[in-house]
């Protein structure tokens, strides 16, 4: 029995939904069995627990309701350091030169001991398994969220000696508040290296970092005047950084640019040689700008909701970043309580790297520690980097300041598609990573045996899915694997012995999966 598939690209709601459906000359006739497993979320909270983690599992649906529910969960996740997280607080050990400092990083290229685009792979690979292995859900999705709005892009060697510790300042501010986050920011070493802030002075402003603020950072195009970048850049000069000697961050009052700025409605007589404390005001200012609130306001609505969210969804949400100081908590709270988030189930494609995590979480597949050196190559912990570039992007590899893309457009390709249904089959089949890891064999997947075969589909639905099976469902899984719906599967069934990872790429291959 062939399978018969049709990609569909194009939806009423997103215009780049994804979709699997099943034979085009027939409607789906199948009616699923059912199996008896732990209770399921609520539809209303697997999809609020999903849009705010890398994938609702088995696990993370017993911590859902051991808390009480979506909301209960959701509120302690809100103050991350309440939640044990052993499985992914030893990981930067995995890769030791994530503790090294700028100047060593630096001192270890130049000897040619370690290149700094080799720690920055592995920073992207410490991002990744954090992703799947951490209990800290929502502060992954908000450090990744925030670390692509401020995105200073891995590949480049001078940024790179510092792009760790940048992560780092993301993910300590990534639930705190706005204002707290932009200095950071823009005053660390690493955004001052990329946006070229380190040779700026008074005699020769570089408007890079004072333009980009402005457009990307906060208020965006529309809000300010080419004069106000003049004045931006030059309330920036003095923050710069020992180039290719010590990459010690520091402060050069002496190229610092005296005398008033007008930057839209802040002025200031900026009159001494410390500029930092203007700067501080200055970047005050933006954060508590009302188009800055709109700005991070959509930028939260897109992500989480859906690529059209209603202006009275942002205005509301700007609301409350204004009323309270900020803070970024109290805007997630908001936004968790919306109907406009709760009627979006199904509305946002999963980019590259969202998908690959959540494969290795729905398939539980466990990592090991890679040895040093080539002989951990190939171990499944470093190898998944190249699936997720197999995908279509690897974390923060993107070049532009502007950051990777958060719609659906962006990652609807058939291309991109394709390459999704690749890692699924390589995945559930286990052919690759086979070094370092763990895979469930085939027989692990049956909740029993025998089993008929609609209840294995509903059981693995539940499993990988977090849902019951449909009719649809069951016609493609029955297509996949040629197996009829209530054939009885034993141990020595072919399905076990050699189609298994078919019947699993179903599950990852449909719509179900591939949104969020």
């Amino acid at each position: 029995m062939a399978v018969r598939r049709r990609l569909v690209l194009g939806g009423a709601a997103t215009g780049a939904a994804v979709g699997l459906a099943g034979r085009a000359d027939a409607a789906p006739a199948y009616t699923p069995g059912r199996y008896q497993g732990a209770p399921l979320l609520s539809a209303r909270s697997r999809h609020l627990v999903g849009r705010f983690s890398y994938g609702v599992t088995p696990a993370l649906a017993k911590e859902v309701r051991a808390a009480g529910g979506a909301r209960a969960w959701f509120a302690a996740q809100l103050d991350p350091a309440s939640i044990p997280d052993p499985a992914a607080n030893g990981l930067r050990d995995w890769w030791p030169s994530l503790y090294r400092d700028a100047t060593d990083l630096w001192h270890r290229q130049r000897d040619e001991i370690e290149g700094v685009w080799e720690v920055m792979a592995d920073y992207q690979r410490w991002l990744l398994v954090r992703r799947i292995r951490s209990r800290r859900q929502v502060l992954e999705v908000m450090t990744e969220l925030w670390e692509n709005h401020f995105n200073v892009p891995v590949n480049g060697d001078a940024q790179g000696f510092w792009r760790t510790q940048y992560g780092d300042v993301i993910r300590e501010g990534a639930l705190g508040r706005f204002e707290d986050l932009l200095i950071g920011v823009i005053t660390h070493p690493a955004m001052l290296i990329n946006l070229d802030n380190v040779s700026s002075s008074s005699s020769h402003p570089n408007e890079n970092l004072g333009r980009e603020l402005l457009e990307l950072h906060t208020v965006g195009r529309g809000h300010y005047t080419e004069d106000d970048v003049k004045d931006s850049a030059r309330i920036l000069t003095g923050w710069s950084v020992d180039m290719w000697d010590t990459f010690v961050a520091e402060y050069r009052q002496k190229w610092h640019s005296r005398g008033p700025v007008k930057v839209m409605d802040f002025t200031h007589e900026n009159a001494d040689a410390d500029g930092r404390p203007v700067t501080r005001q200055y970047l005050r200012y933006l954060a508590q700008h009302p188009a800055t609130a709109q700005r991070v306001a959509r930028k939260l609505a897109v992500k989480f909701v859906s690529d059209n969210p209603s202006q009275e969804l942002i205005d509301y949400l700007a609301e409350v970043y204004l009323d309270n100081d900020t803070e970024i908590v109290p805007v997630l709270q908001a936004l968790f309580d919306t109907q406009e988030l709760a009627g979006s189930a199904g509305l946002k494609v999963r980019d590259p790297g969202e998908d690959l995590v959540a494969t290795y979480r729905a398939l539980d597949i466990r990592l090991k520690r890679p040895p040093q050196g080539e002989d951990g190559d190939q171990y499944a912990a470093n190898a998944l980097l190249w699936q997720a570039d197999g995908i279509g992007t690897k974390p923060f590899d993107w070049p532009r300041p502007d950051g990777q893309p958060i719609d659906n457009r962006a990652w609807s390709s058939p291309s991109r598609l394709l390459a999704s249904m690749d890692v699924h089959l390589t995945l559930s089949a286990g052919w690759w990573p086979n070094e370092g890891v763990a895979y469930h064999p085939p027989a692990w997947w049956a909740p029993k045996f025998p089993v008929r075969f609609d209840v294995m589909v509903d059981h693995l639905s539940q499993v990988i899915l977090h849902r019951r099976s449909t009719a649809e469902l069951l016609e493609a899984c029955c297509l996949a694997v040629d197996v009829e719906p209530r054939e009885r599967i034993t141990r020595d069934h072919g399905l076990v012995k050699w189609n298994m990872y078919r019947l699993l790429t179903t599950f990852l291959d449909s719509p179900a999966f591939l949104t969020r």
